[in-house]
């Protein structure tokens, strides 16, 4: 897949920054990539960055990674540009919302998470759109990213949004955890920190490249009577671990059906 040939990529914080960077790295020409921000962002060398929208040729693609909330400040600077594709990463916001704003050849939405900035995210990626060279284009952007998954039922972009995109916040905040409840058994901080960290490192990538489920790996680890068995008691005990992620899933969840509620009104 042909990566595009000039892109927009209208707001350049965390992620969209992080994104850029990937491309370039995989071969986008900095020279055709125009950054459009208010304020003043980071951006590779040779990199575009302006204020406002330019009264010029629409690009192949513009990427819109606003917050979702400053959706409706920008839509109407964008109204009478029309890129052959919008690839918008904008959390709850649905495709007819996008459309009724953007005018555009075809949508199709993205959900990213902070790993793409080393190029091991995951871009969950849903366009009702049929246009193959519009849905080869969203793929080439994100494959530079990590994994990519297309959702077919654009229902479920809310529970993809809540697992992959918010995840790795959940994932981090365990570390600490982890770390912080192994200084609180006499570790100094410092090292408990960088065991936690290569402990999660290292369980995450035997997970990946296995070919048993994470459940079966956790019961090989824990002997009968062991060390292991006794913490997982623990995480099990009730249903407790998986009522909180449940839980913590669900209210991300609402969230992003909130903002997709606001965006349609």
């Amino acid at each position: 897949m042909t990566l595009p040939a000039n892109l927009w990529l209208v707001g350049c914080g965390n992620m969209g920054g992080a994104m850029l960077s990937r491309w370039i790295a995989a071969g986008v020409d900095p020279a055709s990539v125009t950054v459009i921000d208010p304020g003043a962002p980071f951006v590779p060398d040779g990199v575009r960055v302006l204020a406002a929208v330019p009264n010029e040729p629409a690009p192949q693609v513009l990427v819109l990674a606003v917050k979702p909330q400053l959706l409706d400040a920008v839509a109407p600077s964008l109204a009478d540009v029309k890129p052959g594709l919008v690839l918008s990463i904008l959390a709850g916001v649905e495709e007819a919302a996008l459309a009724t704003r953007l005018n555009a050849s075809a949508i199709v939405r993205a959900m990213p998470n902070l790993p793409v900035a080393i190029g091991q995210g995951v871009t969950a990626l849903h366009g009702a759109t049929t246009d193959r060279d519009a849905r080869d284009l969203a793929e080439a952007l994100a494959a530079p990213l990590g994994r990519v998954e297309w959702i077919d039922d654009e229902a479920l972009f809310d529970a993809v949004t809540a697992l992959s995109g918010c995840g790795p916040g959940f994932v981090f905040r365990f570390i600490e955890t982890l770390a912080n409840a192994g200084a609180a058994l006499g570790l100094p901080a410092d090292q408990a920190l960088r065991l936690a960290q290569a402990t999660v490192a290292g369980s995450s990538a035997m997970a990946a490249g296995s070919s048993e489920t994470p459940g079966t790996l956790a019961d090989r680890v824990a002997s009968p009577g062991g060390s292991t068995r006794e913490g997982l008691n623990m995480l099990d005990a009730d249903g407790a671990l998986a009522k909180l992620m449940e839980a913590t899933l669900k209210a991300s969840f609402d969230r992003n059906r909130a903002m997709a509620a606001a965006a349609r009104g």
